[in-house]
Parts: structure tokens; C-alpha cells; sequence
């Protein structure tokens, strides 16, 4: 039996989200279409991948081992897709709110036969985008899972919290955290949302409020939100990452010219 890729990549993204219907909004498919993806791809291995309850989905033993394996899987075949394709080729994934267009200019300048491709990555997949090989080098925020990748540090920002415009601390110019207690603070680590865009909408409609880096805030701008600073909060520091692996050819050398350009963008 021949293991479909596309699938694995649906079971993948459903695995992360531990819900259809976030996955689905990632993937830029139908729920219904999902469900009978994942179906059809346990049809074909012949046993349960997930357990399904109505709100949310979890892995079986034999999902947690597919899910385990998916990343080496996947990151093989987008390798063999690249070495078909040729060498001259880079795909830089960076995270929300990130721009990484000094950097990309900067290096086609001194290598314009080579090829980028820009690859938009969510909160939840910066080190994965890496290790699965969609991505060559990230332009990435800490924290993310850095084992087996070389990080070179460009730079930080501050975060904000946003807020309703109608919220009562709307009207202050900065904030403390000690001001924000007994507030609801949305968690991405938590995987209460799926995209940034979910995230403010459950911010704006009064679920919540969201401590952010300063550039997602500002990308992501909208009437009904404010984010004001908060002064006692550490700084996000921003790095390129690379798997150890493949520090060589092209990919160092757009590391070499993206750090000088972004570090002094973000100095």
C-alpha cells in the first residue's frame, strides 16, 4: 500500500489542531471533505487514527505513532521534490507580522539565479515548517522547539496587549501586567485559537484579551481593537533559524546577508 501524502499532511494539520474544523480553515478545505480524507486514509491503514467526541478529536495509539513519523515522511518527499527540481531554489518561511523583504532584495541582488519562495507560517508550525521541509530558513519569533536547529538571533520587540476599544483600559497609553490581572488572557500556547485572525476576532467580540509582539498587533490592525504597551513584559526576540543539516550552499549564504540585513533593520 502506497501511503497518500496529501493525507498525511490532512491527518497532520487535524493532529495539531486536535479539531476538524480549525484544520480545515488551515488546509482551505471543507470540513466534510476533511472528515472523509482522514477516513479514507484509516480505511487504507486499517485501523483507527482518531477518536472523535463533538467538540474536539485525539489521537489513537497508532495515530500518535503516525503522527510521530509524518514529519520524517514528509520532510523526504519535499527533499526529493527539491533535488528534481534543481538546487538554485530557497523557500524562507516567516512568522506573522514578520517581513522578511530587506532580507530577500538584499540576496537576489548578489544571487539573482536563485530562486525564493516566500511561505507564510502559523504560530504553531515554525520549528515544524523546518523539520518537515517546507521551509529552508524561517524568520521566526522565540519560543518555538529549536532542537537540531541553529538559530542566529536579529533583533526583539515588544509586545502589546489589545483590547476592545470599548474595554475600560482602552483609554490608557501603557500598561503594567499587575493592571491586566484578573483578565482573560488568550493563550496560543494553549491552542484556544487557530490563526491570529481567529484571535482577535475573540478579542474584539469581548472573550478575552491578547498579549501580542508589537508587529502582529500593527499588522493586524482593526478599528474596533487598541494595543497599548505593557512596560513590564520581556521583549520577543526574533531570529533566522535553520535546520543544523543544512547550513551549506545557498542557504548559508542568505543567512549570512539576511542577518546583517534584518539585525540592522531591527537594531
Amino acid at each position: 500500500m502506497d501511503l497518500d501524502l496529501r493525507k498525511l499532511r490532512y491527518f497532520t494539520a487535524v493532529a495539531q489542531h486536535e479539531h476538524f474544523g480549525r484544520a480545515a480553515r488551515q488546509l482551505h478545505i471543507a470540513q466534510p471533505v476533511l472528515s472523509r480524507q482522514i477516513r479514507a486514509l484509516e480505511e487504507e491503514l486499517g485501523c483507527a487514527l482518531l477518536v472523535r467526541t463533538t467538540r474536539s478529536v485525539r489521537l489513537t495509539p497508532a495515530g500518535r505513532q503516525l503522527y510521530e513519523d509524518a514529519p520524517g515522511v514528509l520532510a523526504a518527499a519535499q527533499a526529493a521534490t527539491r533535488r528534481v527540481h534543481g538546487a538554485d531554489r530557497l523557500v524562507i518561511g516567516f512568522a506573522p507580522g514578520l517581513s522578511v523583504s530587506l532580507a530577500v532584495r538584499a540576496f537576489t541582488r548578489t544571487h539573482p539565479d536563485v530562486e525564493i519562495e516566500l511561505l507564510h507560517l502559523n504560530w504553531y508550525e515554525k520549528g515544524e515548517a523546518l523539520r518537515d521541509g517546507r521551509a529552508d530558513v524561517g524568520f521566526l519569533r522565540h519560543p518555538f522547539d529549536a532542537e537540531g536547529i541553529h538559530t542566529i538571533p536579529v533583533g526583539s520587540e515588544p509586545k502589546v496587549v489589545c483590547l476592545p476599544t470599548t474595554h475600560p483600559l482602552a483609554s490608557r497609553r501603557r500598561l503594567t501586567l499587575a493592571a491586566l490581572d484578573g483578565e482573560t488572557i488568550l493563550d496560543f500556547q494553549a491552542r484556544r485559537t487557530a490563526t491570529v485572525e481567529e484571535k482577535l476576532e475573540l478579542v474584539a467580540v469581548g472573550q478575552g484579551i491578547a498579549l501580542l509582539p508589537r508587529s502582529i498587533a500593527r499588522s493586524y490592525s482593526r478599528p474596533d481593537l487598541v494595543h497599548r504597551p505593557v512596560t513590564d513584559v520581556p521583549p520577543t526576540e526574533i531570529c533566522l533559524a535553520v535546520l543544523e543539516a543544512r547550513r551549506h550552499g545557498h542557504v548559508n549564504a542568505f543567512l549570512t546577508t539576511a542577518a546583517h540585513a534584518l539585525a540592522e533593520h531591527h537594531a
